[in-house]
């Protein structure tokens, strides 16, 4: 039985690295927020609005006990997952948890980059972003620390980076 459990900050390529890693392996691919959302069949940022953080990462680790008892399945947490009740001590028990870690430099990048609306970061200026992921970061790395494994994502930048990060994965799992 396979269970692979990818923690990080927001914009590390949690997302990115589980979905090509899941297509190598051909096993299925949850994305922690997006389970949320289909099964509150309300987006991250409405629960956020509606209940607030405390009441959001309520839902997030009740949703996290019914995914983590998948088997042959790799799951990418939302960046506070790990930080909140016993979650990382939890994931840590169910399967192989795998730290991406980049630099608040490159997640300010990435997070620039993307799409998604991230409630945490909403009217934020680029200085002011830039602080409170440094900050943030700074207060989760003991919690993501405690992965099993950690992988360095500060180059994950093209297609070429994230086939090698799959692979070092398989690697260090041995997969």
């Amino acid at each position: 039985m396979v269970r692979i459990i990818i923690i990080g900050y927001m914009g590390a390529g949690k997302t990115t690295v589980g979905k090509a890693l899941s297509r190598e392996l051909g096993i299925p691919f949850y994305d922690l927020d997006w389970y949320i959302e289909s099964r509150m069949r309300k987006t991250v940022a409405q629960i956020f609005e509606e209940r607030g953080e405390e009441g959001f990462r309520k839902i997030e680790h009740a949703m996290l006990h019914e995914v983590a008892e998948f088997e042959n399945v790799i799951i990418s947490c939302g960046g506070g997952t790990p930080c909140f009740f016993d979650n990382m001590e939890y994931l840590n028990r169910m399967g192989d948890t795998i730290y991406l870690k980049a630099a608040p430099e490159v997640l300010l990048r990435h997070l620039q980059m993307g799409k998604s609306v991230r409630p945490l970061l909403l009217g934020k200026t680029p200085e002011e972003l830039h602080e409170f992921i440094t900050t943030q970061l700074a207060a989760r790395e003991p919690y993501y620390s405690t992965a099993r494994h950690t992988l360095d994502v500060n180059l994950l930048d093209n297609y070429e980076k994230i086939s090698q990060s799959v692979s070092r994965i398989r690697e260090m799992l041995d997969i």
